[in-house]
């Protein structure tokens, strides 16, 4: 299958859908998304039905481990290891997350970046490094999170800026806005207005979990909420329709339960797309 430009609705494959899901991939399906570090170390049956996956279908890998903001030094074997792996599936991005998870060790677990200059140009020098190595613009996610230690300007700010000065693309997280907005008190619609829609080449979607009326907790373990479909549909408005993948990662329903999200997100994409036809046949 040649490469094409990634369009459409994906979802997540995690190695206990696979053997469902194959040889019958659904076609509502445009894109699968998988973290490389869940599928490197493996071999055998694994590896072969991957390979008939990302042979038939598009392909992004969202990564786990990369630790973008972290202090300690990047792991170059495993950059090596995930550009083989992107060279070896035709994979079409490769996305992480704008934080870290390591520090003399590793955490287990996404932890805020300092939202300061000092920690804009640590970044952007990261993020070279990694674009020389995989030989392809990383695509960073912006991050949901709880605390904002030594804070000297927005996560709009940071974001907006760490995007410009490295040269890296955009995945847009719209749950993680409306998260991040609750939880530190921000405009959304401020937030998604201010990203760069040319940066932007793919965007997730996701379910979280209501600790109070202004905590909430990012799990991709519940059905999407309507507040963050109306902010999707928002998104599309503002930078035109995007592909957009369903993050589940935890209480996983049926594959056809996950298919009328996915058929949601395509709704949407086609409501919005129409009416912005329209309005360029009638100016």
């Amino acid at each position: 299958m040649s490469q094409k430009k990634l369009a459409g609705v994906g979802l997540g494959l995690r190695r206990e859908m696979i053997d469902d899901l194959l040889p019958d991939i659904p076609k509502q399906v445009d894109f699968w998304e998988v973290a490389p570090e869940n599928w490197i170390p493996l071999g055998g049956k694994y590896q072969q039905q991957l390979t008939e996956f990302t042979k038939q279908t598009n392909f992004v890998n969202h990564g786990l481990s990369l630790s973008i903001g972290s202090s300690d030094p990047l792991d170059i074997n495993f950059l090596k290891d995930v550009k083989a792996f992107l060279d070896r599936h035709s994979v079409l991005y490769y996305s992480e997350h704008l934080s870290y998870c390591s520090g003399e060790g590793h955490m287990y677990d996404l932890m805020p970046i300092p939202f300061t200059k000092e920690a804009v140009s640590h970044v952007v020098d990261r993020i070279r490094q990694v674009q020389d190595i995989i030989e392809r613009p990383l695509v960073l996610e912006n991050v949901s999170y709880y605390a904002a230690p030594g804070q000297e300007m927005s996560e709009l700010d940071f974001t907006v800026q760490v995007l410009e000065k490295s040269g890296c693309l955009m995945l847009l997280d719209v749950n993680n806005i409306y998260v991040n907005s609750i939880n530190h008190k921000y405009d959304a619609q401020e937030f998604l207005r201010a990203m760069p829609s040319g940066k932007i080449v793919y965007g997730h979607i996701a379910g979280h979990y209501d600790e109070a009326d202004d905590l909430k907790v990012d799990t991709h373990g519940a059905d999407v909420i309507q507040p963050v479909w109306d902010l999707l549909e928002q998104a599309y408005e503002i930078h035109g329709v995007f592909p957009t993948l369903l993050e589940r990662d935890f209480n996983i329903p049926p594959i056809e339960t996950l298919l009328l999200e996915v058929e949601k997100i395509r709704s949407i994409q086609k409501r919005v797309a129409s009416k912005h036809s329209q309005i360029g046949a009638l100016a």
